[in-house]
């Protein structure tokens, strides 16, 4: 680990009843911690932008959140707004159905609609390993990093499972060393968010991060 701990964290908020003062708790916590990102639903990322404006720390959003079942159309629109609305960085879920169907082209052509509108911004697109083959993770991967997006990210933490070592160091042998890796759901310490690190994540997605910080263990999923 070359860095300091807190430049691989973007301090997540993403449950459906956070309110405005849960968001600015958060915002506070990773401007005090110079985290990567903090993360949030689309509905916050203008409060979030201008609240993070001038601290070094980016507005990141998720699309199609939680289940990738939208249209790539309504995707597309989903992050163009965010963009306009601030955000620095997209994490989209991709089209789960469709990898379960085995219909990549439409897994491409979902992702390349979302990379199509992101101009300058990050991409990164959440392939949710729980519900995914390990030939299923590598696919996905592949085609994510041919299109385009800057990350791959192991899940949205809504669904049956998080995170694990053994998916980022397929994820990351799957993309080779350039490309970022990012690691989410149930990382709830610093021993935890360390692992992921060591396997190949250059980015973590956790509400623990004051935890991870702090040096104790969080609960929760996300």
């Amino acid at each position: 680990m070359t860095e300091a701990i807190n430049t691989y964290i973007d301090h997540t908020i993403l449950k459906p009843e956070a309110n405005e003062t849960a968001v600015k708790k958060i915002i506070d916590e990773a401007k005090k911690y110079h985290f990567a990102s903090v993360c949030i639903n689309p509905t916050w990322v203008e409060l979030t932008a201008k609240e993070l404006a001038g601290s070094g720390v980016a507005t990141c959003t998720v699309i199609g959140f939680p289940l990738g079942a939208n249209t790539s159309a309504v995707k597309a629109v989903e992050a163009q707004s965010a963009i306009a609305a601030g955000a620095d960085e997209i994490d989209m879920v991709i089209n789960v159905g469709a990898v379960k169907s085995g219909n990549w082209d439409l897994v491409k052509s979902d992702i390349a609609a979302v990379n199509a509108v992101k101009s300058d911004k990050i991409l990164k697109v959440i392939i949710e390993t729980c519900l995914l083959t390990d030939d299923e993770k590598v696919k996905a991967c592949q085609i994510a990093k041919e299109v385009g997006a800057d990350f791959v990210k192991t899940s949205t933490g809504f669904s049956t499972g998080g995170a694990t070592v053994e998916d980022v160091k397929l994820m990351r042998e799957t993309v080779g060393p350039d490309m970022g890796v990012k690691a989410s759901g149930g990382i709830h310490n610093r021993e935890e968010a360390e692992a992921m690190i060591a396997a190949g994540a250059s980015r973590l997605g956790c509400s623990a991060g004051v935890a991870i910080m702090e040096g104790v263990t969080a609960s929760g999923n996300y």
